[in-house]
């Protein structure tokens, strides 16, 4: 606790109440930063500036420096605030035995008891304020009288308010400015603990900063290695497959060449003779055909064996090189190129892995599909929604809603639930209905007339079925999708942040239908439109891979 004389140690001599953001001169003396100021404002007009307390004069203004040990000091002595008897003032006349005082009179320099107080005189010139130690330094060095005034000097006297030197300067009773200074220690107190309260939430914050931190570096580390060493793994997979492509392309071309070379000149050779043959054919004298050698020399040397009436075609497998059509010819090399490396699965795992990354990289392959509730407070008169609030039916009774500015005025109704960032997907199956349409739209969407349907209007997009045609519909303008769709179950994904809304039929694999692009400008909500049957919306549809994509 602070005693009495560090209690007097901290009141600024300028106001004589305890500092309020102490600032110190070079001279080493403090002062509250209100107080000196004021007072070096005064010694703007003559140009030479001192030290209220040691008169040290400064050449130029002097700077005002934060001190902020005697700060921290005054927060903590404002914040428990020494009682009379721990500030170790006693009454002046209560001598037998020390009593607190209660006040202390500037006219008489003595504490008074809460007993003596009621004896003491009320006369104007006897000043009592709270008790003090140092009651010489209420009085006025001058005049000896009670410090009653302060100016924008200094603190004076009544004798000191009606010299000249003090005439036309605005002065306050000191009674008014302690009142003031009680009232704005209170504000400063206050300010104090909500200070610390902000200190400790920022510090709170700055925690769950470093902590986010923390732990996006760790999983950008992790995803980095791992990245790394699948790029690492897929490099000396590409150098090993083709090298064996390679090895296997020259084990199976090698072969090749001398058999090539082999059955070129014997393809020569036949065609000698062929040509001979020709030549023989067409000679009109017999004589000179019969004058020619054995026309089973001319046959091909290659298929001899057989009768020689016959020119050898009585040959059996051992002229045909067998059960495999001439192994003779081919080297055997008919076969298929082996795959010791499991080449087609390496290469349709790396086609799946391709397909992944795509989705990645276009927002598909996210963990789970959102969870949409339809809004009955939206839901057309003609519109059913169940107890679960995930399939909405067109009826032909109407449902007698309550009339709301929000609802739909026909077959529609939108989902509870806004989407204005991130990516999303959710399911929808569509039953017993050739009529209907699925999308989104924003909340400022009219809810009255034709133009409130989603597609007729610029705040919405849908995918909608005509009897048996499919189309695309926004600010309604149409694009008729050509392929034929046969899957009831269909899949809306938006990615709020890249401008992507997208319609996909859940067939084997899944079909991409079309994507619309636009710079979303408010929050968006899941739409429903149908004339008959029922749509259901479906919370529990698995992450697509395969999407295929236009």
């Amino acid at each position: 606790m602070a005693s009495a004389g560090l209690r007097e140690e901290l009141l600024c001599s300028i106001c004589l109440s305890t500092y309020t953001d102490p600032v110190m001169l070079r001279c080493g003396h403090n002062f509250c930063r209100v107080c000196i100021r004021c007072a070096l404002d005064t010694q703007d007009e003559s140009g030479v500036y001192s030290c209220p307390e040691c008169r040290e004069e400064f050449q130029e203004r002097p700077a005002l420096m934060r001190n902020l040990a005697l700060r921290n000091i005054m927060e903590n002595f404002l914040i428990t605030p020494p009682t009379q008897t721990e500030a170790g003032i006693f009454c002046t006349y209560c001598v037998d035995s020390p009593v607190p005082a209660a006040k202390s009179c500037l006219m008489c320099e003595a504490s008074l008891c809460e007993k003596h107080l009621r004896v003491h005189s009320k006369s104007a010139e006897h000043v009592l304020s709270e008790p003090s130690a140092n009651l010489e330094n209420r009085k006025c060095s001058v005049h000896k009288e009670p410090l009653k005034y302060y100016s924008t000097k200094d603190a004076i006297c009544v004798s000191c308010s009606l010299a000249g030197e003090y005439r036309g300067l605005r002065v306050e009773m000191l009674d008014e400015a302690s009142e003031k200074k009680e009232k704005l220690r209170n504000v400063l107190q206050n300010l104090i603990i909500k200070r610390k309260e902000i200190e400790e939430r920022v510090q709170s914050l700055e925690e769950h900063r470093r902590k986010a931190q923390e732990k996006a570096a760790g999983e950008a580390g992790r995803v980095t290695a791992l990245c790394t060493d699948i790029r690492r793994q897929l490099d000396d997979l590409e150098k090993k497959v083709l090298s064996e492509i390679s090895r296997q392309e020259k084990e199976e071309s090698l072969p090749l060449s001398p058999l090539m070379k082999k059955l070129e000149i014997k393809k020569d050779e036949l065609s000698r003779k062929m040509r001979h043959i020709e030549e023989l054919c067409n000679m009109t004298v017999p004589l000179t055909v019969l004058q020619e050698p054995d026309s089973g020399d001319l046959c091909d040397p290659e298929e001899g064996g057989g009768d020689e009436g016959t020119g050898g075609h009585d040959g059996g497998d051992e002229d045909t090189g067998g059960p495999d059509g001439g192994n003779e010819d081919t080297g055997g090399h008919n076969k298929p190129l082996r795959d010791d490396l499991g080449i087609a699965v390496i290469s349709e795992t790396l086609h799946t892995l391709y397909g992944i990354i795509s989705d990645i990289r276009k927002g598909m392959y996210v963990e789970g599909p959102a969870d949409i509730l339809l809004d009955a407070n939206t839901a057309g008169d003609n519109i059913y929604i169940s107890d679960d609030l995930k399939t909405a039916t067109s009826t032909q009774h109407k449902q007698n809603h309550p009339k709301t500015a929000e609802r739909f005025q026909y077959y529609q109704v939108m989902s509870s639930r806004r989407f204005f960032s991130g990516q999303h997907h959710w399911d929808v199956e569509i039953r017993r209905s050739v009529l209907w349409r699925v999308g989104m739209c924003y909340p400022s969407i009219d809810r009255r007339g034709r133009q409130s349907d989603i597609g007729c209007n610029n705040k919405s997009w849908c995918l909608s079925r005509y009897n048996n045609q499919y189309l695309v519909i926004h600010d309604s303008k149409e694009i008729q999708l050509a392929d034929k769709i046969s899957s009831n179950r269909f899949r809306i994904c938006l990615d709020y942040e890249a401008g992507r809304l997208s319609f996909y039929a859940l067939c084997d694999p899944i079909r991409h239908l079309h994507t619309f692009t636009a710079n979303f400008s408010e929050a968006l909500h899941a739409t429903l439109w149908l004339w008959e049957g029922s749509i259901k919306i479906s919370g529990e549809a698995k992450t697509g891979r395969n999407h295929n994509r236009n």
